[in-house]
């Protein structure tokens, strides 16, 4: 008779089952929504967008901990060798006066996510801020003289690296935060148009629902009679725009705060980095048609009126 527990036999390893817990684990929670505010009620104006990374089009943070990471890595390799010490402090000092803007990328992402993402943030932030912990003391073990002392602390430092590491990989590959959730709809929507209604069933400046091959898109009639079609689900996490408010041109998702322009669902503020799949539209027999919007192709610009895209003043 195999008693052997049934996580055990689909493969799952003890670090996962660990992992999975700290995902719905409550009793950081209250922690977390007070830090969270704090970070959004920050008036940092547009720096936020920049910490965010939108003018890079994908999250800043995982760029600028490239620094601190590599050099306190490097910083270790030379620690192998006797006589070193001082460059490895250099290095750690590199490390600890660029581990500051990495976090403060990290923390104005981690405000923006779902709560399951956030337990297994504010871990990653943790293991990390224990690792600067650990570095400054290496870095004054070394001024002082102890250098044996320094070594120990390094070594311990990029233990919780490694770690802060691990969650971080966590966070970005298992939970997709920081991940584009519209990036599938060129693979998935087929060419041509597509009916989705007709024009009655758009309400003048209200968002509709409606989908293409299983796609929710977010359909937007203008005053004027013009139609706007996005992929509804938010490049950030997933939320629904056809539940958001249009203003200036421009859909809010309901659930971040994300803005994008109507007219070619550029990200026009944060936190998205990335911006929404958007459709070309037209009006046959008293339907709206869309079709996905492609630049590399001369036909998808076939009938369209040549018009400047609103622009957005909030």
């Amino acid at each position: 008779m195999n008693r052997k527990p049934a996580h055990r036999r689909m493969g799952q390893n003890r670090m996962l089952r660990l992992l999975d817990a700290l995902e719905r684990t409550t009793a950081a929670d209250t922690v977390i929504d007070a830090l969270g505010r704090r970070v959004r009620a920050l008036p940092l104006g547009p720096a936020r967008d920049l910490l965010h990374g939108r003018w890079l089009g994908h999250p800043l943070h995982p760029l600028m901990v490239q620094v601190p990471v590599g050099s306190w890595l490097s910083a270790a390799v030379l620690d192998l060798w006797p006589g070193r010490s001082r460059e490895a402090g250099l290095l750690i000092g590199v490390g600890l006066a660029t581990a500051g803007p990495a976090a403060a990328s990290g923390a104005v992402d981690w405000a923006e996510l779902h709560p399951e993402q956030q337990r297994v943030g504010l871990a990653h932030a943790l293991a990390n801020s224990a690792a600067v912990g650990l570095y400054a003391a290496s870095l004054a073990c070394r001024l002082t003289g102890r250098t044996g002392a320094g070594r120990i602390c390094g070594y311990l430092g990029v233990t919780a690296v490694g770690a802060g590491g691990m969650l971080g990989g966590h966070l970005a590959y298992r939970q997709a935060s920081g991940a584009n959730h519209a990036e599938e709809v060129p693979h998935v929507v087929t060419p041509g148009w597509h009916r989705v209604g007709a024009v009655a069933d758009f309400p003048a400046g209200e968002p509709v629902r409606r989908s293409v091959d299983d796609v929710p898109l977010v359909v937007v009639r203008e005053g004027g009679g013009t139609f706007h079609a996005l992929a509804d689900r938010c490049s950030h996490l997933g939320g629904p725009l056809s539940e958001g408010t249009v203003a200036d041109g421009c859909v809010t998702c309901p659930w971040h705060g994300s803005v994008f322009r109507l007219a070619d669902g550029w990200n026009v503020r944060g936190p998205a980095t990335a911006p929404q799949p958007a459709f070309d539209t037209r009006v046959v027999g008293g339907h709206v048609e869309v079709r996905l919007h492609r630049d590399d192709d001369p036909a998808a610009r076939d009938g369209q009126a040549d018009a400047k895209a609103p622009q957005y003043s909030g």
